[in-house]
């Protein structure tokens, strides 16, 4: 068992100004997205020109905070909502659903496109190799926060939260920081390197998010209010991931079928 590194959550406090490390995540991650997209959008098949890189990662920003807030809400908190609809603006006590923040972002670049006159999935290729870097500094938020941890283990690499008991559990933040960040960045970047068929990145993404996000809510705890919704394994992240699996293999399909 390791000892938890345990992290004060507010990262940079000037008197009532506090900047919590979960935003600064968020901060980074997109900063980190940001910069790499200015390499990609030098490429003769990029969708868009350098000058309007701006205005696409502020919509995709946009996407993410107000669609993965949404997406919380409704996805793992309806019920709540529905008795105090107020709750959705309460971002000050958490609550973020990955799931809703990519609807959001599949929103942003739809109007993306209506302004840069391209198709909205030749975006989605275009910055479907860098999304894992936010999602790897959003996990490690979460580690920080002491949140979504795993389930009981006795595993070397295991880790009491506090807040969690005194039982030692899966670091899940860390394994979805691992798959959902690093591998699946590298993946990506990697198959982007050459030019691929139209559809073929966004579905390759979609397609290994989701088994990668499958395979650790495994390991995960579900929200306390939901709990496993059958079978005593099925969680609603796994119900969410699983039409971004048939998804990804539908775009993968229909991108090499083509001439």
């Amino acid at each position: 068992m390791l000892t938890y590194p345990i992290i004060d959550p507010v990262a940079i406090s000037l008197g009532p100004i506090k900047v919590h490390w979960y935003g600064l995540m968020y901060l980074i991650g997109i900063g980190g997205a940001w910069l790499l997209l200015t390499k990609r959008v030098t490429r003769n098949d990029s969708p868009v020109k350098l000058e309007a890189l701006e205005d696409l990662i502020f919509y995709a920003a946009m996407g993410i905070i107000l669609g993965g807030r949404v997406g919380y809400v409704i996805f793992y908190n309806f019920n709540q909502f529905i008795a105090d609809p107020l709750m959705l603006f309460k971002v000050w006590e958490g609550g973020m659903s990955f799931h809703g923040g990519l609807i959001g972002v599949v929103l942003a670049m739809w109007i993306s496109a209506r302004k840069n006159q391209c198709t909205m999935l030749a975006l989605t290729d275009f910055i479907a190799p860098v999304v894992p870097v936010g999602l790897f500094f959003g996990r490690i938020g979460n580690f920080i926060n002491a949140e979504l941890w795993g389930r009981p283990t006795d595993v070397n690499w295991s880790f009491v939260f506090p807040g969690a008991g005194s039982l030692p559990r899966h670091p899940s933040q860390l394994y979805e920081a691992a798959l959902e960040g690093l591998v699946l960045f590298l993946i990506l970047w990697i198959f982007s390197n050459k030019q691929r068929p139209y559809m073929a990145v966004s579905g390759l993404f979609a397609l290994f998010y989701g088994l990668f996000r499958f395979i650790v809510e495994f390991y995960r705890v579900p929200d306390a209010h939901l709990g496993y919704l059958a079978m005593d394994w099925l969680t609603m992240g796994q119900i969410l991931s699983t039409p971004m699996i048939i998804l990804g293999l539908i775009l993968l399909g229909l991108a090499y079928s083509k001439k």
